[in-house]
């Protein structure tokens, strides 16, 4: 586990140089008290490891800039990808703030040579496109959400690809969640695109730190939402909201967000899978979100190997009482 004694520890990301892991993750001090407060105080911290489960933490990775700036309220979670020229990119998400406390969402980079001294980019920041995304104009949600950018090289190799947590401009404002979508061919560059996916039904407000990958031979999207950004259908049946997978037909879609199924309750959120290099196995990883007693933790979990098993992700997660099952009830496992 990762924990620091004097900040929470959430959101996180990872980047494998193939010696080390390195561990990019927000944190923000618990003289905060609130922890709801945190998100205002976000800075990048950065640790590393052989294994997945012993860190040690180095210098921090990025902070806010100054007023006026993009980022000049907080840096939000990312992922690191290398050129082929070998320069690490950090994709970040930016917060400023808005009228009335609002805060608008937009996504910049910063690149480094050896994955320890980070510089940001000057760069225009990626921002939603209102022909596709709703702004904070549109009054539906407590923010201008476009952030968590995921970025991966595509399939066939011609381009690069990022996800985004981003809302449609149309739909009930807890299914409205989707998708987003840019695309690029050298990292610098981007080009926004339409959504990868639609507002659902049984969809969701946002779907947050998503993530693709093939597990098992299936192409699985992955993301987070709690129970109180879900749709009216999901809250219906008593769900506390967690770790979501969605079965896909390919990295790119399209993602059957329907059809997603938990993988973890809230005592878990912000999965993100990694394939472990010892065993070539796919693990999850994922902060701890809501202890027994209900109070926000902040830390990072160990690994928790995953599988598919022909209808949903599932993940050996501990509890206080053994791991999770399928449906996200403890199981004793004899210990």
């Amino acid at each position: 586990m990762f924990a620091l004694p004097d900040s929470w520890v959430w959101d996180f990301w990872f980047a494998d140089d193939g010696e080390q892991y390195h561990l990019f993750f927000l944190y923000a001090s618990r003289a905060l008290h609130d922890p709801e407060a945190r998100h205002y105080r976000a800075s990048i911290g950065h640790a590393v490891s052989a294994d997945l489960t012993h860190w040690t933490r180095v210098q921090d990775a990025l902070v806010r800039a100054d007023v006026p700036a993009f980022d000049d309220l907080a840096t939000w979670t990312g992922s690191v990808v290398r050129h082929p020229d070998g320069t690490w990119f950090l994709f970040y998400t930016g917060s400023t703030r808005a009228p009335e406390g609002k805060n608008i969402q937009r996504i910049g980079y910063a690149t480094s040579p050896d994955l320890m001294t980070w510089h940001k980019s000057d760069t225009p920041p990626l921002g939603a496109d209102p022909r596709w995304y709703e702004t904070l104009q549109q009054g539906q949600w407590h923010d201008e959400a476009f952030r968590d950018p995921w970025v991966f090289p595509d399939p066939a190799g011609r381009s690069w690809h990022m996800l985004i947590t981003a809302r449609a401009t149309h739909g009930p404002a807890f299914e409205r969640g989707v998708v987003g979508h840019a695309v690029s061919t050298d990292l610098r560059h981007w080009e926004v695109r339409p959504p990868l996916s639609a507002p659902a039904v049984r969809g969701f407000g946002q779907l947050e730190v998503t993530q693709t990958e093939i597990v098992d031979g299936q192409a699985v999207l992955l993301f987070s939402c709690l129970a109180e950004h879900a749709s009216q259908q999901r809250r219906a049946t008593g769900t506390r909201g967690g770790i979501w997978a969605a079965p896909a037909q390919s990295l790119l879609g399209p993602y059957d967000i329907d059809a997603a199924e938990q993988v973890t309750d809230d005592r878990f959120y912000s999965g993100k899978l990694i394939r472990r290099r010892a065993d070539e196995r796919w693990i999850l990883m994922a902060f701890h979100h809501t202890g027994p007693d209900g109070a926000f933790v902040g830390s990072i979990s160990d690994p928790m190997p995953v599988a598919w098993d022909g209808r949903r992700l599932t993940v050996d997660a501990p509890t206080p009482t053994g791991v999770l099952s399928a449906d996200c009830t403890p199981v004793a496992t004899g210990a």
